[in-house]
């Protein structure tokens, strides 16, 4: 095989599809990609919703819900239970197949008809306002969550329990404004941080308790800016920094911010345990490339977001799945294609399809076979009626791609793609058939930010029973009974925007899919690292220099 170059129909850039890459599309069975790997990421993440959470209610029982879809939707919206109950079924939207229209029109108008899950996850309790949670419990405003516990404003959590503004952190407990740290209790204003207790303001520490504004420290106690006190002394000081006033917090994050540009020393990578690989946020990953923020996987292409991918390739937000090819947020699927939200094998071209084999062009499906557009056929009507359709679908350059972003699930500017692509803009969403949708809630009523109290310990409790208006976005928000709680207990002043701008600052730093040139610090051979050129970090070295003077 030879590596190919091709001109991307979305951005119009070229990218090239290596040795590699051509194999795996091979023994995945799939087309090779007319959009580069970044459009074919951004077109997947568009169908997996950040949205903003709204009350509404069920199309099926008029029952109240909590969802992160859109208001005007284009299909019926059901709860989860009602969804996932016998009070209907999907094959009674079932439609033939017309040669002579677009499938991707057909199965637009199908998508349209049958309903949706309010709600992303299952065995949770008392998270009504979350979606994508997933055996979780007692949690307020989250989203992409997995076995947490009394979690507030976070986004995409494993195991993390009494914690408030955190993303991307593992195994962790009483943190709060956190960004992919693990193992870690009472962790405040941290990043790229294990295994650390009653801390705030680290960088890339590991092992560390008792420590202020500190970086790249091992095993360490009572530091601040990494130079060592006593028990004693770090207490008395500590007790001098006024962390319980929003000014004074606003100005530690400025000098923090600072130190991580001109002091810190980072590695090209987060990767962990990880072999023959390349990407980013890789944990126990084997010959997994191109890839960012997946673990436990291996043979594995242009894969984001997800766990145990194997021979995967072109597969984002997939968990535990085997030989999926341009797939977007399929879990428990085995050889699936052109699929998303969907749980089944041997099948193509799926929308929220569960425990399906052998389907083409469905929607919403349950423990089906051989049906297309939702229709039952016969094993040798179905495979002659697919290979029509496949025929059809070439002749129209319709067959291998993805489903077109007329389908996803809502405006892009409330998709997970935006977060990972945030200089989109509308028209160009609009040109590709998306959808974007201008919020404007100026005209609500609240107390504006700028008049909060500047210290935590001069806030009332009847601030719960006003509503605050973020100075950024005009949005309106509550401070909860259990988050003033946790405020007060931790010294922690009074958030002063949205929760959804305070969750988007945050994950900026982990969502960067590209790495770039730099020179390293040390021996200044050409290193590439995942930061952002506009972040001016001074010092990144290379994996041997990194080892050598951090770890």
């Amino acid at each position: 095989m030879k590596t190919q170059s091709k001109t991307c129909e979305h951005c119009k850039n070229e990218f090239t599809i290596n040795d590699g890459e051509l194999s795996l599309y091979e023994k995945v069975g799939i087309e090779l990609p007319t959009i580069c790997n970044f459009c074919r990421i951004k077109l997947h993440l568009s169908f997996w919703m950040f949205g903003k959470f709204r009350k509404g209610k069920s199309d099926l029982s008029r029952n109240s819900l909590i969802t992160v879809l859109p208001e005007k939707n284009r299909y019926p919206i059901y709860t989860s239970s009602e969804w996932y109950s016998d009070k209907w079924e999907a094959m009674d939207y079932g439609q033939d197949y017309d040669g002579n229209r677009s499938f991707f029109e057909q199965l637009q108008e199908l998508q349209e008809k049958v309903p949706h899950p309010h709600q992303t996850g299952v065995k949770n309790t008392n998270c009504d306002w979350c979606d994508d949670v997933w055996n979780s419990k007692n949690c307020y405003l989250a989203r992409s969550m997995v076995g947490c516990e009394q979690l507030f404003y976070s986004y995409r959590n494993y195991f993390v329990k009494n914690s408030i503004d955190v993303d991307v952190c593992f195994n962790s407990e009483k943190c709060y404004d956190a960004g992919e740290c693990h193992h870690s209790y009472k962790l405040f204003y941290s990043k790229h941080s294990r295994d650390c207790i009653d801390s705030f303001f680290l960088y890339d520490c590991k092992n560390c308790q008792d420590c202020f504004i500190c970086w790249n420290l091992r095993g360490k106690s009572y530091c601040i800016e990494n130079i060592q006190y006593s028990r004693e002394e770090y207490l008395e000081k500590l007790k001098s920094f006024n962390l319980g006033s929003y000014k004074s917090i606003q100005n530690y994050k400025k000098y923090f911010e600072e130190i991580v540009q001109k002091e810190v020393v980072h590695r090209p990578n987060f990767n962990f345990k990880t072999y023959n690989s390349y990407g980013d946020y890789l944990l126990n990953c084997k010959n997994c490339h191109n890839c960012n923020t997946i673990s436990e996987s291996e043979d594995s292409y242009n894969c984001v977001r997800g766990i145990s991918h194997k021979s995967n390739i072109d597969a984002n937000g997939c968990w535990n799945s085997e030989l999926l090819g341009n797939c977007a947020s399929c879990i428990d699927a085995y050889a699936e294609k052109y699929c998303a939200w969907s749980s089944s094998r041997y099948s193509e071209y799926l929308d929220l399809c569960i425990e399906c084999e052998y389907c083409f062009g469905c929607v919403g499906l349950k423990k089906k076979k051989y049906c297309i557009l939702n229709k039952q056929y016969e094993k040798e009507s179905f495979e002659k009626l697919k290979a029509k359709i496949v025929e059809d679908m070439k002749n129209n350059g319709e067959y291998g791609q993805f489903l077109p972003y007329s389908m996803s699930a809502g405006p892009f500017n409330f998709s997970n793609s935006f977060l990972y692509f945030p200089e989109t803009k509308k028209e160009d969403i609009l040109k590709l058939g998306g959808y974007w949708e201008d919020v404007n809630e100026s005209d609500i009523e609240g107390v504006p930010t700028s008049e909060l109290p500047d210290d935590i310990k001069d806030v009332k409790d009847s601030i719960i029973t006003q509503a605050l208006i973020c100075s950024l976005t005009g949005w309106r928000f509550n401070i909860a009974q259990n988050e003033l709680s946790f405020y007060k207990e931790n010294n922690i002043p009074l958030p002063r925007y949205h929760f959804d701008v305070r969750t988007k600052n945050r994950l900026k730093y982990l969502t960067v899919l590209q790495a770039y040139s730099y020179k390293c610090f040390y021996c200044e051979k050409e290193v590439e690292a995942y930061y952002l050129p506009e972040w001016n970090y001074q010092k990144i070295a290379c994996e041997e220099c990194y080892k050598q003077n951090i770890n």
